[in-house]
């Protein structure tokens, strides 16, 4: 499993993740320098087995709960932009639950899935802000993703993130969210700062397991 790991974080870029652990037979890796946690890549799922796994999810904009799960994200971020702000959901998934609660706030909203709705027509423009609700943990290519996302903003533009934090590394084995096929990358809030510091961004986190990004204004 040793030899399975990345040669560099996939995250921050840091050089040697050490051997983290084993379990369902699955090795991950951890890095030091930014704290993340993941899947040792050998071990990541082919498209299919994601995709069938993202359509067993019903998400719907009208259950009371996930509405409320998204205002977590939702809520601070609005209390932070401009009336009418242009914004990108990028890893909308089938049912853009998140990009409707945003529009009903009177906020325009463009949409981006690599499955769903692969339209890169908005990956051409730049944007006041850019969510990313429960996707982070899907990337195969952190670093990357998050040079891209960064790059749709405009200056002074707001990168929202939503994904659970790991924090406990001796239930590990144990946690739900890790048992997710399809999730390859653990951040903790330590993660998200050092991603934010390494680009020039600013990093806050207003509610659990959400972390506001902002890129430099003009």
């Amino acid at each position: 499993m040793v030899s399975d790991l990345p040669t560099l974080c996939p995250v921050c870029g840091g050089p040697g993740p050490a051997a983290f652990g084993i379990w369902d037979g699955l090795g991950y890796w951890r890095c030091d320098t930014c704290q993340a946690r993941g899947l040792n890549p050998a071990h990541h799922p082919d498209p299919a087995t994601e995709k069938a796994e993202y359509d067993r999810h019903e998400n719907r904009v009208d259950d009371p709960g996930y509405r409320r799960f998204l205002s977590r994200l939702a809520d601070p971020l609005l209390a932070r932009l401009a009336p009418g702000s242009q914004g990108l959901d990028y890893g909308c998934g089938p049912g853009p639950a998140l990009a409707y609660m945003l529009r009903e706030a009177g906020l325009e909203m463009a949409l981006y899935d690599p499955v769903y709705h692969p339209d890169t027509a908005p990956l051409q423009a730049r944007h006041d802000f850019v969510t990313c609700s429960e996707v982070a943990e899907h990337f195969h290519d952190p670093a990357r993703e998050f040079d891209r996302m960064g790059a749709l903003l405009r200056p002074g533009g707001w990168l929202a993130v939503m994904t659970c934090f790991q924090t406990d590394d001796a239930r590990f084995g144990d946690w739900q969210y890790r048992k997710d096929p399809t999730h390859v990358v653990f951040y903790r809030a330590e993660t998200m700062a050092h991603i934010a510091a390494a680009r020039g961004w600013s990093c806050i986190f207003p509610r659990k397991d959400v972390a506001l990004m902002q890129v430099p204004g003009s």
